[in-house]
């Protein structure tokens, strides 16, 4: 794993937006809340170019949240007929999921939108950056997908051809409440047809002072257990062989539903087949603190990674406090001995932010010791950005040249030890899933997701998606080298093809054509068969107990 890039940072105050409807294909929409539940109807095919003909390229920055999300986007447009492709010069329609953690990832953003203008194409924007910040020029005019109406992307590229501008940034709630999002059962093209990104929940508890996401993702909002569990089930079903459970802070799952994270693990345990895996994702350290020995326990399946990312982004006290992150570097090194000790070999990879505006020398000495004393396997290191509207960037900043000398500093310590050499000769079996960048190499995990990578023969039988033995011949800083062990069992976990990679997956939801026939039943033949037997019932009770009255009073 690379050690300057973050995978499951922690997304982070959602503002209450209007959502944004179609009306009459004006160019400009107007906002108005959503107050009845919307009615299908058909779709007006006399403006522009008829849905589903135009190719739609998706281009993804972030976290695997983000990664699930733009799999369902391309999923529903593809079901709905729209060819897909990798190629961006031969796309129509640009679809561009962002991530708004870092300032890198903003400009790159950026960047694209500008691009896709000049070559006149069509563009479509999601993600956090917009959710969070809608009113940015550089976005100004450009239709928008809202982080929790990913559902509804077909509307919004088809109106987006027509030359509309819709923008969709409302919150999904039942009941008056925030719910998880978009339906699980969504279709999906998943980039990797073997692994299954399943969002538990979004938003998160913290308000960290330097994080921009949460004004994006919101509160925390989780999804029910028997949904996820259905997801589970289903994708196993269609041959995937691992799963990943992400979201901005795995560990607080459930707390505003009042379930834990253990009670949805252990019952996900049950619908793993042997061979299969899963994989939990990023976990804040305050939660984690109330399910240590449960979390232990799952930890330990022979169907679940022992593995954790459990990011600390500081090791001084002073500086966690002026983050907000709401745990000490104490509570921190807890959660990391506890599974230590009960999980033997656990994989536990954190984050660092160098440069956080009021972090001293003797702050980041103290960061340092904490990641000499650990010597995490994987460390993302991250340079601090101040991004605008977080409470952070108000901050003094430190000097750049300063913030590049401690990066530095601790990629240097990072760089210095070598965390697989004693595995050296070790017989393992590990779960393939990749190709490797050489495009020769095989990419498979062991139990402590640790990345093993194998040659592999023309005249080899298929081993994407198997469970196989290995013997690890070398090591390296970031992955083991292993060759098969000729003779032993090679295992299909699921015993289904997976889908081909650009395929569409999942179940469509049926809330299309239940609305429809709802709207279908005010004809005038349910009328007369189903209300008017009712409403004349009504009339003559209502003729009857008047007559009554009359009669009575005269008496």
């Amino acid at each position: 794993m690379p050690c300057n890039d973050v995978d499951d940072i922690e997304d982070f105050i959602n503002k209450d937006s209007e959502d944004v409807r179609r009306n009459n294909y004006k160019e400009a929409v107007v906002p108005h809340a959503r107050k009845t539940k919307r009615i299908v109807e058909k779709i007006d095919t006399s403006v522009g170019n008829a849905p589903g003909t135009e190719t739609i390229y998706v281009k993804t920055w972030g976290c695997t949240h983000n990664t699930s999300d733009s799999e369902y986007m391309a999923g529903q447009l593809a079901a709905h007929g729209y060819p897909m492709t990798d190629d961006p010069s031969k796309a129509d329609l640009w679809l561009l999921n962002s991530c708004t953690v870092k300032n890198p990832a903003e400009d790159h953003f950026r960047n694209m939108i500008q691009k896709g203008k000049d070559e006149n194409k069509k563009i479509v924007v999601s993600g956090c950056v917009p959710q969070g910040a809608p009113s940015q020029g550089y976005i100004k005019g450009l239709s928008i997908i809202g982080v929790q109406q990913i559902d509804r992307v077909v509307e919004v590229v088809e109106e987006t051809l027509k030359g509309n501008s819709v923008r969709l940034l409302g919150q999904k709630k039942e009941k008056g409440k925030k719910i998880g999002g978009a339906n699980l059962s969504l279709p999906k093209i998943r980039r990797n047809p073997l692994i299954e990104i399943i969002s538990v929940n979004t938003g998160c508890l913290n308000a960290c002072t330097y994080c921009k996401t949460r004004h994006a993702r919101g509160q925390l909002a989780s999804y029910p257990i028997a949904d996820i569990v259905q997801r589970a089930r289903e994708s196993f079903q269609e041959g995937v062989v691992e799963i990943w459970l992400t979201s901005e802070d795995t560990g607080a799952y459930g707390r505003d539903i009042g379930v834990t994270l253990p009670q949805l693990l252990s019952q996900l345990v049950e619908v793993i087949p042997e061979g299969c895996r899963m994989r939990v994702g990023m976990t804040n350290p305050p939660y984690i603190l109330d399910h240590l020995d449960e979390i232990a326990e799952i930890l330990n399946h022979r169907r679940v990674y022992a593995f954790l990312h459990i990011p600390v982004q500081a090791g001084s006290n002073r500086t966690l406090y002026e983050m907000r992150r709401e745990y000490t570097v104490e509570d921190f090194s807890h959660v990391v001995d506890v599974l230590r000790e009960k999980v033997p070999g656990i994989y536990i990879t954190t984050d660092i932010i160098c440069g956080f505006p009021s972090e001293q020398d003797c702050d980041f000495e103290e960061t340092m010791e904490l990641c000499e004393k650990y010597k995490f396997p994987s460390l993302y290191i991250n340079q601090f950005f101040p991004r605008p509207g977080t409470p952070a960037a108000k901050m003094e900043q430190i000097d750049r040249r300063e913030i590049k000398k401690r990066t530095k500093r601790l990629s240097e310590l990072f760089h210095s030890y070598q965390p697989f050499t004693h595995k050296l000769d070790e017989v393992q079996q590990i779960l393939i899933t990749e190709i490797a960048h050489d495009g020769v190499s095989l990419v498979g995990h062991n139990n402590f997701y640790e990345q093993v990578l194998i040659k592999t023969t023309d005249d080899e039988v298929n081993l994407m998606g198997k469970m196989v033995t290995v013997k690890i011949v070398n090591t390296d800083k970031f992955h083991m080298l292993g060759e098969r062990v000729i003779g032993e069992e090679i295992i299909s976990p699921t015993g289904v093809q997976p889908a081909p990679y650009g395929a569409v997956t999942g179940i469509p939801p049926r809330v299309e054509e239940e609305e429809l026939e709802v709207k279908a039943s005010w004809s005038w033949k349910s009328w007369t068969t189903e209300y008017l037997p009712m409403f004349t019932v009504g009339i003559l009770t209502a003729f009857s107990f008047s007559f009554a009255r009359k009669y009575y009073s005269n008496k």
